[in-house]
């Protein structure tokens, strides 16, 4: 019954505004019972053909049959890997014929979000994915009247949810997200006879064993992209303070906790017994050589350890090492909507779709990505999971109890212009240009001005 209606639907049998036979009808030309065609016709509501009202009947809705809608969906760099976005796009198009999204990579020489604006405000762009850094971006230059306000959804992880909330309204779906966690080669750490890493394990540590790990000229015990705005910010938070000025304006980072992370960032990359002197461009670098066996630790997530699951590493995960309490640092990514489209009903049924069991459950089945749906990110795996040739982390559900430890880059309590600023400084800092004491007296004039 589902695909012949549908199949009318789409063809064109049935027209926008046109109501479908009567339940009763339906139960006599398909034999089914009247609870089989309730819930059948609940399934065409479910991919938006058809609406039902009270007391009428059901009636097909304006976007269903006729000539194709065509969407543009704006995505970043890793998407594909991330979202295994064109799986999740082909079951799309199977689900919805008539509704066609173009797929837009959104590469910028200066920052996503502003060729996201750009594109929205010419109407080029009807959804785009977006994460937590880049939500708050939005909010700091005063763009979230460019987004659709969407319905929360309680089947979530909270904290996805609340990743992309603004003055109590929700602008993105939550698709996908990850802690920042350590993971390990488990054959160095057999051959170097050194202990697993696990939850105890304080950064002094990861020096012990880093060191132990290291065979000069072969491979290093630890390694990470420091710049990257997904990395060291993790340090930071791991402090337990926040960039609050006094009521005066004041800010004194000199002998806070907060410097002594930021010295310990420094100590880390600058200890050439366990960390390479490579120059890395992004996180990419530092996976290749993972895989290559020429580092033994590195920080990474769950969306970026994709880049190992059709590899035979012998490798697991961790929790981020700590320095005064357990800390890591979280990034959901999310689809937002244009307030503007021009095929709002379309695009709605696209961002409804990737936060679907359906779509969730694919996103599970096909990387390691973990889905923001709470009962698919938790399921056990099933058979077909455990048996396949995808290279699972042992400890893959590691994340369920380290949730108390995840913190976003807005606890740090900096606004985009004054995190960005901190990086600037902070890249001087550990690159020997300017002193401790100038880092300080910078940051305090940087706290002070903003």
């Amino acid at each position: 019954m589902i695909d012949r209606l549908r199949s009318d639907i789409m063809h064109g049998a049935y027209s926008p505004g046109e109501l479908l036979p009567s339940e009763m009808m339906l139960t006599e030309q398909f034999q089914l019972s009247n609870k089989s065609v309730r819930k059948g016709l609940d399934t065409l509501v479910g991919e938006g053909l058809i609406v039902k009202i009270d007391r009428v009947g059901s009636r097909v809705t304006d976007i269903a049959p006729g000539a194709a809608l065509s969407l543009s969906f704006g995505y970043s760099a890793s998407i594909e890997r991330d979202f295994v976005l064109s799986s999740l796009l082909d079951d799309f198009h199977a689900l919805h014929p008539s509704v066609r999204v173009k797929a837009l990579p959104l590469r910028s020489t200066t920052d996503y979000m502003s060729t996201a604006k750009e594109y929205m405000d010419n109407n080029l762009l009807d959804a785009f994915t977006l994460n937590n850094l880049d939500f708050q971006h939005i909010v700091d230059h005063g763009y979230t009247h460019m987004l659709e306000p969407l319905t929360p959804d309680t089947q979530v992880y909270r904290f996805t949810q609340e990743a992309f909330v603004h003055d109590h309204d929700i602008l993105a779906k939550p698709v996908i997200f990850s802690p920042i966690v350590l993971a390990y080669n488990r054959s160095h750490f057999h051959e170097s006879n050194v202990p697993e890493p696990d939850g105890s394990w304080k950064w002094d540590d990861v020096v012990a064993h880093a060191t132990a790990l290291t065979i000069p000229g072969k491979r290093h015990g630890l390694y990470f992209y420091l710049l990257s705005d997904n990395r060291w910010p993790a340090l930071l938070l791991q402090s337990g303070m926040r960039f609050e000025p006094e009521p005066d304006g004041s800010f004194r980072l000199s002998g806070t906790r907060l410097m002594e992370s930021i010295r310990l960032s420094k100590e880390l990359i600058d200890n050439r017994n366990f960390y390479p002197r490579y120059l890395s461009e992004n996180s990419d670098d530092v996976n290749e050589l993972f895989v290559q066996g020429k580092v033994s630790m590195i920080l990474t997530n769950y969306m970026s350890i994709n880049d190992f699951k059709d590899t035979n590493l012998d490798y697991d995960i961790s929790p981020l090492p700590y320095i005064c309490e357990p800390r890591s640092l979280l990034n959901v990514i999310g689809v937002a909507v244009n307030r503007n489209s021009k095929q709002k009903k379309a695009v709605m049924l696209l961002t409804d779709y990737l936060a679907s069991p359906r779509a969730q459950r694919i996103i599970r089945e096909k990387s390691l990505s973990l889905p923001a749906l709470k009962r698919i990110a938790e399921a056990p795996l099933e058979q077909s999971e455990s048996m396949n040739s995808m290279n699972r982390p042992s400890r893959f559900f590691m994340f369920r109890e380290t949730m108390a430890s995840y913190r976003m880059h807005r606890d740090l309590n900096l606004s985009m212009a004054s995190f960005n600023a901190l990086r600037y400084l902070l890249k001087q800092y550990w690159s020997d240009l300017i002193d401790e004491q100038t880092l300080c007296d910078q940051v305090t004039d940087l706290l002070r001005l903003s």
